[in-house]
């Protein structure tokens, strides 16, 4: 039900929040004079909290983690609303409170839950806007972008994505290349534009992000919330992108690369890339069942045993639908009959 509640918002009611930050003047000074004084150092602590969730999201997937982000989220909101702060101290927690935003974003997204995750990176737009902070701003709509590609508004996560694009100054390598993949992952899905067209645009952001992450970082460095995006990353996105334009021999050679540098500790990526590969060789002009499945039962051992991602669960329900046509083999219904006791598990 949400996810059929939000696909109705396509248009230009999912990207008009994009336009509203890109053109918004800039915040006055973000300082409270009323309640107890907020210090620097408690908003540090407050970031090195956001940052161990990040990285436990990486881990166990959004579904079991988004009751924590919210109540995390609802301290830093009272600080805002209820203590005094300087100007300086007063953009930090509101950065705070963005990044915090992001993150129950995406938890929601990994969840399904699609018109939560909006509100929440909407919010997250606020957020960002008053604190100045033009990266995270476009790492937001990057999300919204993602979101939008998934559930099949290819053009909406084209116009998010090159928005996002747009209004980032380009300081941060790392920054560059999340959101050159943004517009990668929307070109390859733009059903609107022709297939030369898609294949394009979609090499194009891909040598962009490559290019930028093999420049120096600024000597302040990147953000702390792009520490995720780097050569594996970079691969799995590129090997996406190449089989939904139906390369699959080069999403093949991508997606091979990202499991092979990918720390093990990534769970849910694992995961994905494994079901995109397995997708590559029953696709490919001569399909190879027997890789296919291989690829397959590793990403479900995954599933069964790792993290719990309904983003993940959606791959696995699209690989069964693309194993249709063999479904009379004995090792594609035994596939399918472990698999399906999963999904009906996490639905």
């Amino acid at each position: 039900m949400d996810r059929r509640h939000f696909v109705m918002l396509m248009g230009t009611s999912l990207t008009a929040p994009a336009h509203e930050w890109l053109i918004a003047r800039p915040a006055q000074a973000a300082a409270r004079a009323a309640g107890s004084k907020v210090p620097l150092s408690v908003v540090d602590d407050l970031d090195h909290i956001t940052d161990r969730l990040r990285r436990m999201d990486d881990r166990i997937g959004g579904g079991q983690l988004l009751s924590l982000i919210h109540e995390h989220l609802r301290y830093v909101t009272t600080l805002l609303d209820e203590h005094s702060y300087t100007a300086t101290v007063g953009r930090r927690l509101h950065a705070t409170a963005g990044e915090l935003l992001r993150l129950a974003g995406f938890a929601a997204f990994d969840d399904n839950q699609h018109a939560r995750a909006q509100r929440y990176w909407i919010a997250g737009l606020h957020a960002a806007h008053t604190a100045g902070d033009r990266a995270l701003g476009a790492n937001i709509l990057g999300f919204m972008s993602c979101q939008a590609k998934d559930l099949d508004g290819g053009h909406e996560a084209f116009v998010l994505a090159e928005t996002a694009r747009d209004a980032y100054p380009g300081a941060s390598p790392k920054v560059t290349a999340i959101l050159a993949l943004r517009a990668a992952e929307a070109s390859a899905n733009d059903q609107t534009a022709t297939a030369a067209h898609r294949a394009n645009q979609t090499n194009r952001a891909i040598e962009a992000a490559f290019n930028a992450l093999a420049e120096q970082p600024p000597s302040s460095g990147d953000p702390a919330w792009s520490y995720w995006m780097n050569l594996p990353q970079a691969h799995a996105q590129a090997g996406y992108c190449h089989m939904r334009i139906g390369d699959y021999r080069q999403a093949r050679f991508h997606l091979r690369r990202a499991l092979k540098l990918q720390d093990s500790t990534y769970s849910r990526e694992r995961a994905l890339r494994k079901f995109l590969l397995a997708t590559t060789y029953l696709k490919q002009q001569q399909p190879d069942l027997d890789a296919a499945l291989a690829q397959a039962n590793e990403g479900v051992a995954i599933l069964t045993s790792e993290v719990n991602s309904a983003r993940c669960v959606g791959h696995l329900r699209r690989f069964t639908e693309a194993l249709a046509p063999f479904r009379r083999s004995a090792p594609a219904k035994e596939f399918l009959a472990q698999s399906r006791s999963l999904i009906n598990s996490r639905s």
